[in-house]
């Protein structure tokens, strides 16, 4: 995140120093809050399947300190998306451990969206109290409002991304535990074996930028969508449901 708005301004923009501030407040708020929720969330979830597990280890908890992974972090603080450590689960005294390992792992992503949406309705409380803020958004600043408006959207832009990033059904992300409660467990047994390989393969097509263009695009599209659906209970907004970034 921090990087795209230090590229636009050596791209000829112009760095606002607001701009950079807002984009720094957001992420840090994603990594202290979000990132500590989103694990909260999986060991919570877990805690309703019977697994105890994260809780003995003092992983159930929003201390930030327990969960922060300080290369996810910086990666977050730099890129828009990143990870926290993941809480340890255990489910395989579950009847069907696979499909209840899915819900919990859908938590964590869920949380992001959640927070994605609560930003959209501050986001457009706002413009209906300065309308004039929503010119942020074509470069002109009308004042603290605006960038009040920004911070809320880069806040949302991350969490949007670390919900979109997470549900990549690749080891070990969310979304590969979500894929494998549809799998045979033959196949499932190979992606746990070779998991370690995996990782470390995605974590070099991360570093190599493979998954910047789809995550974008995914992004800005689930963004812009939020933006308008959190419009609608909002008449005096200057978004609305033909709006898009």
């Amino acid at each position: 995140m921090l990087l795209s708005v230090l590229r636009g301004a050596f791209s000829g923009q112009g760095l606002d120093l607001m701009t950079v501030i807002a984009s720094v407040l957001a992420s840090l708020l994603v990594i202290f809050v979000m990132l500590p929720l989103h694990e909260f969330a999986h060991a919570t979830v877990a805690g309703w399947f019977g697994d105890r597990t994260a809780k003995m280890l003092g992983r159930q908890t929003l201390n930030p300190l327990k969960h922060i992974d300080y290369v996810g972090a910086l990666l977050l603080l730099l890129v828009g998306f990143g990870w926290a450590k993941p809480v340890p689960v255990n489910l395989d005294h579950r009847k069907n451990p696979k499909g209840a390992m899915a819900v919990v792992a859908l938590a964590g992503p869920l949380s992001n969206l959640l927070a994605g949406v609560v930003g959209g309705l501050l986001i457009n409380l706002v413009l209906v109290i300065n309308p004039m803020a929503v010119l942020i958004f074509a470069g002109q600043s009308t004042g603290i409002w605006s960038y009040v408006v920004l911070f809320l959207y880069y806040f949302m832009a991350i969490n949007i991304s670390l919900a979109v990033f997470n549900l990549i059904p690749i080891p070990p992300l969310d979304g590969s535990k979500i894929l494998m409660a549809f799998l045979p467990n033959r196949i499932c047994y190979q992606i746990q074996r070779n998991e370690a390989m995996i990782s470390m393969i995605l974590m070099i097509a991360i570093f190599l930028g493979v998954f910047s263009g789809p995550l974008t695009v995914a992004q800005n599209w689930l963004t812009s969508g939020i933006l308008n659906l959190t419009a609608l209970p909002f008449q005096g907004s200057p978004f609305n449901p033909n709006f898009s970034l």
